[in-house]
């Protein structure tokens, strides 16, 4: 992965993100839109319920790790629950652009890293006037829609250890790069975020991460997990 700016046809984003799916012109084109900024960690990009006046688009973090960001969203009686994490490349902030309604959740930094951010009419012209672009925007939010759906299904027909080994198959799919043994995720959570990911709470999450080391399907040291058993992992998570 290389540094933000022109040249995006020879830069190298995580799969999956916007900008790995865009071409480079139209690379270079989105990250042009709004000039790199750097944040610290723990800066809130995005508060939920806040109008909608522009889109961020993720650079990179303090190299060799990705940028990382976390989208949380609290109920009424002050419950949060964490929807997901977003790496370097991606987009935060277009589905209340896009219905032109206050944001739905809050997005914050877990690290330092750089941000594009890009006004609302800028966006909005530069997916009507690359239709590519568009395709890329409802493709991704096809997927985050899916995430959304199969933590739902996991919730109803799962106990919390299959749960948490289910996402973390896929995080480690997505982001995960070879290191300490094993397969390392590119992204860091505590217990208790992994806990707001699949909806459980603080000592069943423990006890599923217990479960999982004393399997040897995984490391857990300090918000950094390792898989050393990709293939039991898997198979663990899914028991049907």
């Amino acid at each position: 992965m290389s540094t933000d700016g022109p040249g995006g046809n020879e830069t190298e984003w995580p799969v999956g993100t916007v900008l790995s799916r865009l071409p480079g012109a139209l690379t270079d084109e989105l990250l042009g839109l709004g000039a790199p900024k750097p944040c610290r960690a723990g800066t809130v990009l995005l508060h939920q319920g806040e109008p909608s006046t522009h889109v961020f688009l993720l650079g990179h973090g303090k190299q060799p790790r990705l940028a990382c960001v976390k989208v949380t969203v609290a109920a009424r009686n002050g419950t949060e629950s964490l929807l997901g994490i977003r790496i370097s490349g991606d987009l935060v902030g277009e589905m209340g652009v896009l219905r032109e309604g206050p944001r739905s959740a809050t997005v914050t930094t877990c690290r330092a890293m750089t941000v594009h951010r890009i006004p609302i009419e800028s966006f909005r012209v530069f997916l009507r006037r690359r239709e590519e672009a568009w395709r890329v925007v409802c493709h991704m939010i096809a997927d985050r829609l899916d995430w959304a759906n199969r933590r739902r299904l996991d919730f109803a027909g799962y106990d919390t250890a299959v749960r948490l080994a289910r996402v973390l198959v896929e995080l480690a799919a997505h982001h995960g790069t070879p290191g300490g043994g094993g397969i390392r995720l590119g992204i860091e959570l505590s217990q208790s975020e992994f806990g707001k990911l699949i909806g459980a709470g603080r000592d069943s999450t423990q006890l599923a991460v217990r479960q999982l080391k004393e399997l040897d399907y995984i490391g857990y040291r300090y918000r950094t997990v390792t898989i050393l058993d990709l293939n039991g992992l898997a198979t663990f998570a899914d028991p049907d």
